[in-house]
């Protein structure tokens, strides 16, 4: 089990962070297409808990690849920053992994589509994110406080808000304050 530690900003382009990535000796890994779908009980237990299960499927823009991984993320923990205990386990089926969370009682509350975008920048991962509805975004994730809030600095944003809320939760939020009804989102196409 790792903690995840992160810092999450609102942004109105992407462009001017891929520039000072580039300045400051960034490195662009990778860019990927995501589904990302959450489950929980009919009580809705999970979210009472402040956790969350989450099954993502990632198809790399430049070679295809198509990477499946279940998540389970815990309670928030204090802090200024977003840190909370994950676990994350790779499987081989979308399908099977659906079907196996519906027999054990989880299912399907939110899916939504995202494009990220990854850069390394010294021991951080920097993620550049669109996800409809919402805009842009920027995640730093590092192993600790100091490493992120180091990077955030460095990328000019030490001064912009941090968002702690999940793109589920603000997701959930948009569609129920709008009244749309829906479980899906999705980029238009």
């Amino acid at each position: 089990m790792a903690v995840e530690i992160e810092a999450k900003m609102k942004v109105e382009n992407l462009e001017p962070v891929r520039e000072k990535l580039r300045e400051v000796g960034g490195k662009r890994l990778k860019k990927v297409l995501e589904d990302n779908t959450f489950f929980d009980k009919d009580d809705r237990s999970l979210l009472a808990s402040d956790e969350g299960l989450r099954l993502r499927k990632s198809r790399n823009d430049e070679t295809g690849e198509i990477l499946i991984m279940i998540t389970h993320k815990g309670p928030r923990q204090r802090g200024m920053l977003k840190s909370r205990h994950e676990v994350e386990v790779p499987v081989g089926e979308w399908e099977s992994a659906i079907e196996l969370f519906e027999k054990l009682g989880f299912g399907v509350v939110l899916s939504f589509e995202k494009r990220r975008e990854t850069w390394a920048l010294d021991r951080c991962k920097v993620e550049l994110d669109e996800v409809p509805y919402l805009g842009t975004f920027i995640e730093i994730e590092g192993p600790a406080e100091a490493d992120v809030l180091r990077v955030r600095s460095l990328l000019g944003m030490g001064e912009r808000g941090i968002v702690k809320a999940s793109y589920a939760a603000l997701l959930g939020d948009y569609v129920q304050e709008r009244g749309l009804g829906i479980k899906i989102v999705k980029f238009e196409a």
